[in-house]
C-alpha cells in the first residue's frame, strides 16, 4: 500500500525543518512568503493532507457544529439546513445533524450524542413538546454554546435568531380586512411553542387594531397533525357564523384545513379564503395556495444562525474567561400575495 506523505518528506525535499514546514501549512507570519509559496506548492503536488486531528487536538476545536432539528424531511427546515451549511463552510466548520421527530425524549437522546462528539456549538430548533431545558443548559459546563433558531425558548439568557411573527400576523389581519373580511378565525400551533404565543397575541391585537370584536370563538388550536387540524376545522364550520377567512399555524396545516373544508363541499377561496406562514414553495403546486403567506426566510435564519455561532465561538476564543453575552437575532417578515 502507497504510503500518505507527510510533513517530514515536504521537509526534507526542500531542505527545511519539520517546524518551517508545519508553520507555513498553517500560514503563520513569521514564515517568509517565497518558503510559504515553496511548501504550499509541493504539498500540493504530492497530495499533502494535514492530520486534522492532530490540529483539532492542539486548537481544542473540531470544528464541527451539532444541529438538531424536528424533521428534516419538511421544506422549512431543509432550507434552513442550507443556510447553516453554506456559513459554516465559509468558516471551514462542517455540521453534525439530528432530528428530534418532535419528540422531547429524543431530542434529549440526539443532543446528548452530540455533545459525547465534542461538537463545538449546538444550533437547535426545538420539537414542538419541549417545555424544559435542562439538556440544552448543561451543555454550558462543557463550554458548548446553544444557539436557538425558529422554535426558540420563552427564556432570556439564551441566544436566538427568529422571524417576528407578532408583527407578520398583525400585517395579515390588515391585509384581509382591507380586502373586505371581517370574521377572521385563527388555527394556531401547540401552546408551548414561543412561536404560537407570538401569532396568538399578534391574532388578538390584528383583530382589536381593526376596531373588530376579539371573538375566543374564532380561534382553535392544532398539535400540527392532521386529525389535530381537522377536529380544528370542524369546530370553526360550526359555528352559527363561520368564519370568512381563516389564518393556518403553517403551510402543513393549511394544506390539511383546506382538504378538509374541501371535503365539507366548501368553495375554497371563495366562501372561505386562507391563509398561512412561511410561504414554502410546494404550496405553489397544490390548488389552492394561501392566499397571503408570511415568508420567514428559512435560508436566512439558518444562516444567520451559524453566524451567530461563528460570532460567539470567536468571542469565546478572544475572551474565555469573559462572561456569557446573549445574543438576539429578529428577522423581518413579509407578506407575500399568490393571487389577487
Amino acid at each position: 500500500m502507497e504510503k500518505l506523505p507527510t510533513i517530514k518528506e515536504i521537509a526534507k525535499r526542500l531542505n527545511v525543518s519539520v517546524s518551517t514546514v508545519s508553520r507555513a501549512l498553517s500560514d503563520h507570519p513569521r514564515i517568509g512568503l517565497g518558503t510559504k509559496q515553496r511548501v504550499q506548492q509541493l504539498a500540493k503536488e504530492i497530495g499533502y493532507e494535514p492530520n486534522t486531528q492532530a490540529i483539532f487536538f492542539k486548537q481544542k476545536k473540531t470544528f464541527i457544529i451539532g444541529v438538531v432539528i424536528p424533521y428534516i424531511r419538511e421544506e422549512f427546515f431543509s432550507q434552513a439546513i442550507s443556510g447553516i451549511e453554506t456559513a459554516a463552510m465559509e468558516h471551514q466548520y462542517t455540521i453534525l445533524f439530528g432530528q428530534s421527530y418532535d419528540d422531547p425524549e429524543r431530542e434529549k437522546t440526539v443532543v446528548d450524542a452530540m455533545k459525547k462528539q465534542r461538537v463545538d456549538g449546538l444550533i437547535i430548533s426545538l420539537s414542538k413538546q419541549t417545555n424544559r431545558y435542562d439538556h440544552l443548559e448543561a451543555l454550558k459546563k462543557y463550554e458548548i454554546p446553544v444557539v436557538y433558531f425558529d422554535r426558540v425558548p420563552t427564556i432570556s439568557n439564551a441566544h436566538k435568531v427568529y422571524c417576528n411573527l407578532y408583527k407578520g400576523t398583525v400585517d395579515m389581519v390588515g391585509w384581509l380586512f382591507n380586502k373586505g373580511y371581517r370574521r377572521i378565525a385563527f388555527i394556531n400551533g401547540p401552546e408551548k411553542i414561543q412561536a404560537s404565543k407570538e401569532r396568538l397575541n399578534g391574532y388578538i391585537e390584528g383583530v382589536a387594531k381593526q376596531k373588530l370584536k376579539v371573538d375566543m370563538q374564532m380561534v382553535e388550536k392544532t398539535d400540527l397533525s392532521k386529525e389535530s387540524t381537522q377536529d380544528a376545522m370542524k369546530k370553526l364550520l360550526s359555528l352559527k357564523h363561520p368564519p370568512q377567512a381563516i389564518i393556518t399555524f403553517n403551510d402543513y396545516v393549511h394544506m390539511d384545513a383546506v382538504q378538509y373544508a374541501q371535503k365539507q363541499g366548501i368553495n375554497v377561496n371563495r366562501e372561505i379564503v386562507f391563509v398561512s406562514y412561511a410561504n414554502l414553495p410546494i404550496t405553489s403546486y397544490t390548488a389552492f395556495p394561501p392566499l397571503v403567506s408570511v415568508e420567514q426566510y428559512p435560508y436566512g435564519q439558518g444562516e444567520k444562525a451559524m453566524q451567530l455561532m461563528i460570532r460567539i465561538l470567536n468571542e469565546k476564543q478572544k475572551n474565555p474567561t469573559g462572561q456569557e453575552m446573549y445574543y438576539t437575532e429578529e428577522i423581518s417578515p413579509a407578506l407575500v400575495v399568490a393571487y389577487q
